[in-house]
């Protein structure tokens, strides 16, 4: 009698800081100065030392900005990880058209990611 495999019916789930159930927005929005006035004024003053400091607050060498699109693949990591709705697509477009207030959003969320 051969040896019959089970078949794999789920798949693995990857690890997640907060654990939610199911997917949902940002907490702020894309636009959405007023929620921290200190990291809209960072991202509008100095965005490349905010970059810096979402990269260390996820995890990353604080370098890591500086790679070529090192920062689209970061927003995307961090939506999975929080499972925020969206997809790579909108995570471009969100840094190709206005990348400052990208990085407020990815900040605001590290804040306080739970």
């Amino acid at each position: 009698m051969a040896f019959q495999p089970c078949p794999v019916v789920t798949q693995p789930m990857a690890a997640s800081r907060c654990y939610p159930s199911s997917f949902r927005g940002w907490k702020s929005g894309l636009l959405d100065c007023n929620a921290d006035k200190t990291i809209c004024a960072c991202g509008a003053c100095v965005p490349c030392i905010l970059a810096c400091k979402v990269a260390v607050d996820y995890g990353e060498c604080c370098c890591v900005p500086f790679l070529p699109g090192a920062l689209i693949a970061m927003r995307t990591g961090l939506r999975e990880q929080l499972r925020i709705q969206g997809c790579v697509c909108c995570d471009w477009v969100a840094f190709c058209c206005c990348c400052p207030c990208a990085l407020c959003q990815m900040a605001r969320e590290l804040k306080s990611p739970c």
